[in-house]
C-alpha cells in the first residue's frame, strides 16, 4: 500500500465518524455516503472509493469505533457480501 493511499484511508475514516457524528445516534450511513462525502469532484468518479470506503468501516470495526450491519442486525465484516449499513457501537 503506498502512502497517498494509507492516507486516503484515514481520510475515509475520518469521513465516516463525521457523518455518522452528524446523525442521530442510531442512524447508519451507506459506504457511498463518505465515498461521495470523500470525492472532490462532481461526476461519478466516487464510485473508484467504494471498496476502500468498505475497508476503511472494517478497520474502524476493528478499532471498537463503529459497527456493520447487513438487514439491521451486526454482521462480521470478513463474511459481509452485498450492501451494508456503518453506525456507531451501540
Amino acid at each position: 500500500m503506498t502512502d497517498s493511499e494509507r492516507q486516503a484511508g484515514r481520510d475515509l475514516e475520518r469521513v465516516i465518524l463525521e457523518l455518522l457524528e452528524q446523525r442521530a445516534p442510531t442512524a447508519t450511513i451507506c459506504p457511498s455516503d463518505a465515498a461521495r462525502a470523500a470525492y472532490p469532484g462532481d461526476d461519478d468518479g466516487w464510485r473508484a472509493l467504494m471498496e476502500p470506503a468498505r475497508r476503511a468501516a472494517r478497520r474502524l470495526v476493528e478499532a471498537g469505533e463503529v459497527e456493520i450491519t447487513q438487514g439491521g442486525r451486526v454482521v462480521d465484516p470478513a463474511k459481509a457480501r452485498g450492501p451494508i449499513r456503518i453506525r456507531r457501537v451501540r
